[in-house]
């Protein structure tokens, strides 16, 4: 006879993930928010910690760590303990956990303002604060491996398994895209350069958005939508058919963010392909939740979590089909660089994320605390305020958007670009980001809002620690029937084992990276150089550096693309060979100035690059672009321009041997050369130019852009 044992589910922990999860998402939104009013209004780049290039990434990454990060991790640590029937393995592990998490993203949000950054997209933090990422992580993955080791119920729940997807592949995408050579205590450079940091950042770039923003939060949805909704899900078969589709196919579908670059065409035919395929997959899974609510649809109308997490799948089921049209190579012409791809981020993070989370939070807190929900009404006003702040956030996006592009690609009947200066493209479509603005402000008034029932229903209720439960333990429970066995998916069987589990799964997400990744760095052919192209001077190394530190990438292309209104608008289209001495790789993506991979040849002065940068509304009447008078006056830091040059060296960039010895000499010895032609441009500010300025080098970086590839030394491709 079975033995019940009695337990405690631990509840303190839920609450602070969930407590942080609310504080940070309002952090994170209002950032948002600053940053789209500066897309309209210039002046309120209040300076250097305040501009938009960095602000953008504290953004991002108070978005995606900070607010979703935590609503996963209360999620997670409140379902797995009922799904497996104890206590979490350790409440020590979990403490510190939940104070490493929360460490990292104060780090985050001092670094990244401060302009310590790597500039890889989702990945902007320096290599302290990776290692500190890594550890937690591995901390979170033993408290959960270590609950379902002790687990009391036989068979892992679906939502498990997203979980275990989660963080078996985070912490691989992690590990790889985070492999740098530290020069500084908060300055490194990636171990890859061009293409092949490109194709790892996008591998790691398209798959945090799967397996950080999408997998974890479809677990909730199988935990929570049949809670809310007190209903069963749907289909369990589909359930098997979404899980091992969608992380197997996801995985490949990251190139589709580099379509007509430099990266081979048969990695680009492969994202093409496999984000086809993600559309089956990611609507079986929206099906089988909204299926779920057969029969309950009037209590839709009755209930705002329902009617939150009804409209973040709708939300979900839109991005995953919006998703893989954009990686169509004939859709994908039009809206990369637009800020088509920003209102389809959007729909997923406010829309998915977003009403998943309050859905969550409004059925959580108020069990949390054994009370009702403050104001139901406040919870539907909310809805609809959020609801509203979407549309007029997204829609003004789309359009702007296909603006954008239909501008850049207009020939005259003459042949020539419609609107050759790419300036009128920007204030053509300042009306949309106003409106963008407009409904980003609805979004952070009603999360507020949202805060303050809460924060209601919290005063009213009585918090439950700990909740009391009980469950025979695992060895006494009887194994299933013959009979059962004879009639139960063969799944059934692979539920009860998660080590088995954990590795398949793992073993599936590992097999598309190792199939895109690999070729590129064992087939020196995938690669091809260029003769003409060498590694950077001293200077513009220096200047490279200060263009990631202001966020330059944010706004800026460097690509090319095989277009003819691109080539006609900025000349020929980029080659792989041209970046194989850029660590990291600066494509960008988003074009809200113009490409500069040929800037250096389109013969622009230095005092125009000077005056620009001071105030760029001098030489570009109507230009959004933030001022930069810091680096008129800040002095360029060359004490660690020796360590640059001797990490470039271990990456394998080709400097001749002790070049590291004379790169300051070599480095102020071309800063004078510029330096006096600016004298010369400038006469009237020709007092105030020296040549140990941060603008100098800035200057250098960007004069050299373009040049070597534009050289008349034929293409080499290396044996």
């Amino acid at each position: 006879m079975s033995q019940v044992e009695t337990f405690r589910y631990d509840n303190r922990i839920v609450r602070d993930f969930a407590f942080a999860s609310v504080i940070w998402g309002v952090v994170g939104m209002l950032v948002g928010l600053i940053i789209a009013l500066q897309l309209v209004i210039p002046a309120l780049n209040l300076g250097p910690y305040l501009s938009f290039g960095r602000l953008r990434p504290l953004h991002t990454n108070a978005v995606i760590f900070a607010f979703v990060g935590n609503a996963i991790f209360m999620g997670v640590y409140h379902s797995t303990q009922r799904l497996c029937k104890a206590r979490m393995f350790s409440d020590v592990l979990g403490r510190i956990h939940f104070w490493g998490w929360q460490l990292i993203i104060v780090l985050a949000a001092i670094s990244l303002p401060a302009g310590k950054t790597t500039t890889k997209e989702y990945a902007e933090l320096e290599w302290p604060i990776d290692i500190l990422i890594t550890l937690v992580w591995v901390v979170f993955a033993i408290n959960f491996f270590g609950t379902l080791w002790r687990r009391r119920e036989r068979h892992m729940y679906v939502a498990l398994w997203f979980y275990i997807a989660t963080i078996m592949t985070v912490a691989v995408l992690h590990i790889f895209n985070s492999l740098e050579a530290p020069v500084t205590l908060m300055k490194s450079y990636s171990v890859y350069a061009g293409v092949q940091d490109a194709l790892v950042q996008w591998w790691y770039g398209h798959n945090a958005v799967a397996f950080f923003l999408t997998t974890p939060y479809l677990g909730l949805m199988y935990y929570y939508l049949p809670k809310a909704a007190n209903r069963p899900v749907f289909s369990y078969r589909l359930s098997i058919i979404h899980f091992w589709a969608l992380i197997f196919i996801y995985i490949w579908a990251g190139p589709h963010h580099l379509l007509f670059t430099a990266l081979p065409d048969w990695a680009q035919s492969l994202g093409v392909v496999f984000s086809l395929m993600l559309i089956a997959p990611s609507w079986g899974g929206m099906l089988n939740g909204l299926l779920t609510l057969r029969g309950a649809w009037d209590r839709v109308r009755e209930e705002p979590v329902l009617k939150f997490l009804v409209v973040g799948l709708t939300a979900y089921g839109m991005a995953t089909l919006e998703g893989p049209l954009l990686a169509i190579k004939s859709v994908n012409a039009i809206s990369h660089y637009t800020d088509w791809t920003i209102a389809h981020v959007h729909v997923g993070a406010l829309g998915w994320n977003g009403f998943m989370t309050f859905g969550i939070l409004y059925w959580l807190i108020p069990v949390l605390y054994r009370t009702e929900l403050y104001s139901k009404k406040w919870a539907n006003i909310h809805f609809w305020i959020g609801l509203t702040g979407i549309l007029i956030y997204v829609v003004p996006l789309y359009w702007a958007g296909v603006t954008q592009s239909l501008m850049w690609k207009q020939f005259t009947e003459e042949g020539v670009l419609a609107y050759p200066n790419f300036l009128s493209t920007v204030t053509n479509i300042i009306p949309f980001y106003a409106m963008r603005a407009v409904g980003g402000c609805l979004y952070l008034g009603s999360t507020i809002f949202m805060a303050l029932n809460l924060w209601k229903t919290i005063q009213k209720g009585d918090f439950e620690a700990e909740t009391e439960a009980s469950a025979p333990a695992l060895r006494d429970q009887p194994m299933p029937s013959a009979e059962y066995e004879a009639h139960a998916y063969k799944h059934r069987k692979l539920e009860r084992l998660p080590l088995i589990f954990t590795i398949l799964s793992t073993v599936a997400i590992l097999i598309g990276g190792i199939v895109e990744l690999v070729p590129l760095y064992l087939i020196k052919s995938n690669v091809p150089t260029i003769a003409s192209v060498t590694p950077y001077s001293p200077l513009e190394l220096e200047g490279r550096d200060l263009y990631i530190r202001e966020g330059c990438v944010q706004c800026h292309s460097q690509m090319v693309r095989p277009f003819r209104s691109e080539t006609a608008r900025y000349g020929d289209y980029s080659k792989a060979g041209e970046f194989v001495f850029d660590h990291p790789f600066l494509w960008g993506s988003k074009r809200t100035g113009p490409d500069l991979a040929r800037e250096g040849v389109i013969g622009r002065s230095h005092s125009w690059h000077y005056l620009h940068m001071a105030n760029p509304r001098s030489t570009s009447p109507g230009s959004i672009m933030p001022d930069y008078p810091w680096l008129l006056s800040n002095k360029l830091r060359t004490k660690d321009t020796a360590k640059k040059i001797t990490v470039m060296k271990q990456l394998g960039v080709p400097y001749p041997m002790y070049f590291e010895e004379i790169a300051v000499t070599r480095l102020y010895e071309q800063a004078e050369e510029i330096a006096a032609e600016l004298r010369l441009q400038l006469p009237d500010q020709a007092e105030e130019i020296m040549a140990d300025r941060e603008i100098i080098a800035l200057i250098a970086y960007l004069q050299r852009l373009g040049v070597d590839a534009t050289k008349e030394t034929p293409f080499e491709e290396e044996l």
